[in-house]
């Protein structure tokens, strides 16, 4: 909530006891899509970690993120590098207010939203927030990230 004040925003964290770990869960605990769900994802990219802020309907093409990144290789940081450089654990990571400044990625099938749901710091925590208002507050940039999906 600090970190988002100070960057200019009023956010209404709400909790959730049963829990919003995973996309699904805190879909089902906010009564929302899957796709207005904020993934925030910590990858390494040329050695370099970089967030990336998905659409919870969405898996990340590490190739598409590799391009947005100019990188040459990009992998999922693991559970320790995820809370050392962002200060969260995975489940709870919010798209602001990381110990460390990361470049950030918003996955463009987020602005297809009115208001999209991201992680406020622990794993039964969220917060509301206006597409334009996630890219503005976290400086991503915004690109086609998400893997084509199969036919069913």
């Amino acid at each position: 909530m600090q970190a988002l004040a100070a960057l200019g925003l009023s956010a209404q964290v709400q909790e959730f006891p049963q829990g919003t770990r995973t996309a699904a869960d805190a879909a089902r605990a906010i009564g929302t899509t899957l796709g207005q769900i904020v993934k925030s994802l910590v990858f390494v990219a040329d050695g370099q970690p970089v967030l990336v802020l998905a659409s919870g309907k969405n898996r990340v093409d590490a190739g598409k993120l590799a391009r947005a990144a100019s990188a040459a290789r990009v992998t999922r940081a693991d559970a320790d590098l995820v809370r050392s450089v962002t200060g969260f654990a995975i489940g709870g990571v919010p798209p602001v207010g990381h110990a460390t400044p990361l470049p950030t990625f918003v996955d463009a099938d987020l602005l297809g939203y009115d208001v999209v749901y991201a992680a406020a710091g622990t794993p039964t925590a969220i917060f509301p927030i206006a597409p334009p208002d996630l890219v503005r507050v976290t400086g991503g940039r915004v690109a086609d990230l998400a893997q084509p999906q199969s036919p069913a």
